[in-house]
């Protein structure tokens, strides 16, 4: 089995530094072009079924890389991390030294822990492991869950930054489950 992931493309918040989170925003001008781009990588993996965020961001970037008609199944454990009160927020100090901290114990209203995180997509990517064991997938994702994902795969750094691990939008990652 074989697993593909991809980050949805370019947002207005990815270019303004925001915080997205579980905010509903479509991709821009650039995201479709990026997956426009992607498109033609996807076009030749043998794919067999995609699961995809139902963020519009999400949705909006599968559609355009569905270039196989591939058949959809949206699932929302791989929404992106809730961010709780800094939803839509510009990114601060907090962003670059507790955020993606494994080992931050920060407590901030409505925000999803990291290790809340990255059991649900342990969860997730042991479900379909036994789902679909034959078959290779793609995610159709957001950032933070490329990041769980890689780290499914990985050991964490011992320090617990997981920052420099993250993807640039439209990157396609393979995994061999």
């Amino acid at each position: 089995m074989k697993l593909y992931v991809i980050r949805h493309g370019l947002t207005n918040c990815n270019v303004e530094k925001k915080y997205n989170g579980k905010l509903d925003e479509d991709i821009n001008e650039t995201g479709i072009l990026q997956a426009k781009k992607a498109q033609e990588i996807i076009r030749n993996l043998d794919i067999d079924l995609i699961i995809c965020s139902p963020l519009l961001r999400t949705r909006h970037t599968c559609n355009i890389i569905n270039i196989n008609n591939v058949p959809v199944i949206f699932d929302n454990r791989i929404e992106e991390r809730d961010c709780g009160i800094y939803t839509g927020k510009e990114l601060g100090e907090f962003y670059y030294t507790d955020y993606w901290n494994y080992y931050s114990n920060n407590k901030v209203e409505g925000l999803e822990s990291i290790q809340d995180l990255f059991k649900r997509i342990q969860d997730f990517l042991d479900d379909i492991k036994g789902k679909y064991k034959d078959k290779n997938i793609l995610l159709v994702t957001h950032g933070g869950v490329v990041r769980a994902v890689y780290f499914y795969f990985n050991e964490l750094p011992k320090d617990g930054m997981l920052q420099g691990f993250g993807s640039s939008n439209c990157e396609i990652t393979e995994y061999e489950m």
